[in-house]
């Protein structure tokens, strides 16, 4: 098992930046990837960055178009962290943002968006970006 828990959400004006927090203990030794997707009101959760842990692909990032050029996903292994940097953020930014792992590398940005591959997830982080 591995436990998950964000931190940093809070309330920002559009154009300001938050950086998310992701701590993970346990048996994280098995984590070969993490993530970030985030749940906006009344909207299907959706992916926003990913980020390989560990071996050969370990730092490779992935990025959704909506947060390319905005947001910067990065890891801390020693720590067992990973942070989701956010600048210029927008209304539309609004949601629960969730961290996530995988006992699995990620080769494409097909898999790094499937929330199915991913085993172990947190309670979430509430962001609101005000206009």
């Amino acid at each position: 098992q591995v436990q998950l828990v964000e931190s940093g959400g809070g309330l920002v004006q559009a154009g300001g930046s938050l950086r998310l927090s992701c701590a993970a203990s346990g048996r994280t030794a098995s984590t070969y990837a993490m993530c970030w997707f985030r749940q906006g009101p009344g909207k299907e959760r959706e992916f926003v960055a990913a980020i390989n842990w560990s071996g050969w692909s370990g730092g490779s990032t992935y990025y959704a178009d909506s947060v390319t050029g905005r947001f910067t996903i990065s890891r801390d292994n020693a720590k067992n962290m990973m942070y989701l940097q956010m600048n210029s953020l927008k209304p539309e930014d609004t949601a629960v943002y969730y961290c996530a792992s995988s006992r699995r590398a990620l080769y494409s940005i097909v898999a790094a968006a499937d929330d199915r591959g991913y085993d172990y997830w947190g309670q979430g982080t509430q962001v609101t970006v005000s206009s």
